[in-house]
């Protein structure tokens, strides 16, 4: 049952992505404060001017080596499902470095899902409870529909590239 509602999600998100339908809602919950809640694309991020850590912590980010060679070699077979909070500090940081390692490693657009979500955690449809995302960022890891693993905000070393390179290793190494 569980696998049949990952399944049914990952259908959603490739639908989603392929007809580039970008969903989402800017609220305020804070004063001078934009929180984008909803299906987003990395555009939708770089093009918000008031988003200025998006394009500095792009350009700051220094792979690490054995993740990025991980995700190289297997680029064509993960998918990720990302979720972030705009207003998030740890967001800021993590989520343009992980654009700039999906650039590195050449993992295409179509292969990431990013979704924005309020203060609660909270967007579009319960999909955040449903998938138990309780903290941002949360950078989950598929193949062929099957969770790999999740790196939650900046992983269990301080470096969510290695991790998720851990994470695809160790999955791989199993087939």
């Amino acid at each position: 049952m569980h696998q049949k509602l990952l399944l049914g999600i990952l259908l959603i998100l490739t639908v989603t992505v392929a007809t580039a339908q970008t969903q989402f809602e800017t609220i305020e919950e804070r004063p001078h404060e934009k929180t984008f809640k909803g299906w987003l694309t990395r555009s939708n991020l770089e093009q918000e001017k008031s988003f200025t850590w998006f394009a500095e912590n792009y350009k700051a980010y220094q792979p690490h080596v054995a993740g990025l060679q991980t995700l190289q070699q297997y680029r064509d077979s993960i998918r990720f499902l990302v979720f972030m909070g705009t207003w998030c500090e740890d967001s800021h940081f993590i989520i343009p470095r992980f654009f700039a390692l999906a650039d590195t490693a050449g993992i295409k657009a179509d292969h990431i899902s990013l979704v924005g979500v309020d203060r609660n955690k909270t967007t579009w449809g319960q999909l955040s409870s449903t998938l138990h995302v309780d903290l941002v960022p949360t950078i989950i890891i598929y193949h062929q529909g099957k969770e790999l693993g999740r790196v939650v905000e900046y992983g269990r070393y301080g470096q969510f590239d290695r991790e998720i390179g851990e994470i695809v290793q160790k999955a791989f190494a199993r087939h």
